[in-house]
């Protein structure tokens, strides 16, 4: 079995697997990271969804089978249904494999893989011209190539300025989200499920990125702020200044207002492999602003001692702040 007949097999027992009463949450999350790992996967599952479409409907004006009884009635109904739609999605993929064997998976775009270590910061230019700036410990994929414009951020968290070209969309997933572009600059943060979207110029749309779910998008301006989490996007508008503060990363500076020192240390920790803790809750709430060199833990501690009086201990893992 080839490694596209694999893929296609295991997006047949995806779309199986869909319609068991079983199914819940964590499923959609894993389906959804299985189509996140590859652009084959996301081709193979779109192309044999369109064919269970069909096969609903071939199961809907089927023959008729012995009626039966009322025990047995839901089980049957559905092991022959999902049988069924399987078998027609099967065929209707093979006919449609021979039909464009041109586009199958494996002649899809190749990806290329960019990655920064923590504390690294990486520019690059993408095939149509758009540039990135990958942010610390960010891993990203990109397939530019015949009009097609599609990004992973597989991790962290980049800044896109993007090339307007308004027949090629640039599709950037997150796992759980699609961010939407033609040209505009804008940073994309992945959390784990969340995504945060910053836009600097221009505007953007963002979309659940589970294709079996009703689009659910919301624009994004110049000087707004979305954080997505599941179906639910919560928009926020910033001052110019507050975007350019929220972006500062790009040279290398965390810039804070009315942050915690709990929240500030959460950020300085993305950037350096020496840590900041705290050993008790009166010193992690206080609140500080200004700008602070991402890459120097050290010398934001000494200045917390100066303004605050805090206990700072240095040693080999990092900086204990204490009250």
């Amino acid at each position: 079995m080839s490694a596209a007949d694999r893929i296609e097999e295991r997006a047949a027992l995806w779309l199986v697997q869909r319609d068991e009463p079983e199914w819940d949450a964590s499923d959609d999350a894993a389906l959804a990271a299985w189509l996140d790992e590859s652009f084959a996967h996301q081709a193979a599952f779109w192309r044999l969804e369109h064919g269970w479409r069909a096969a609903d409907r071939i199961v809907a004006t089927g023959a008729a089978v012995a009626e039966p009884t009322p025990e047995e009635r839901p089980a049957r109904w559905w092991r022959s249904t999902a049988l069924m739609a399987l078998a027609a999605v099967l065929v209707l993929a093979c006919c449609i494999g021979l039909m464009v064997a041109r586009g199958k998976p494996e002649d899809a775009p190749q990806q290329v893989r960019f990655a920064t270590a923590v504390g690294e910061r990486r520019s690059v230019e993408l095939a149509d011209g758009s540039r990135v700036m990958l942010n610390t410990d960010s891993v990203m994929r990109a397939a530019i190539v015949d009009g097609r414009r599609r990004v992973w951020l597989d991790k962290g968290e980049a800044f896109f300025d993007v090339v307007h070209q308004a027949d090629h969309p640039f599709v950037i997933a997150t796992g759980g989200h699609r961010v939407t572009v033609l040209g505009t600059r804008f940073s994309v943060r992945r959390d784990g499920s969340a995504t945060k979207v910053a836009v600097e110029r221009g505007a953007v749309r963002i979309d659940d990125g589970h294709p079996t779910t009703e689009e659910r998008g919301t624009i994004v301006a110049a000087g707004d702020v979305a954080i997505a989490r599941g179906h639910s996007v919560l928009l926020a508008a910033r001052s110019s200044d507050g975007i350019e503060d929220l972006l500062s990363w790009r040279t290398g500076v965390l810039t804070f207002d009315q942050t915690t020192l709990a929240e500030a240390a959460e950020e300085f920790n993305r950037y350096n492999r020496r840590q900041i803790r705290f050993t008790d809750q009166k010193a992690a709430q206080i609140r500080i602003g200004g700008s602070f060199e991402a890459g120097n833990i050290d010398a934001f501690a000494r200045l917390l001692h100066e303004a605050f009086g805090l206990e700072v201990e240095h040693d080999t893992a990092g900086v204990t702040i204490s009250s």
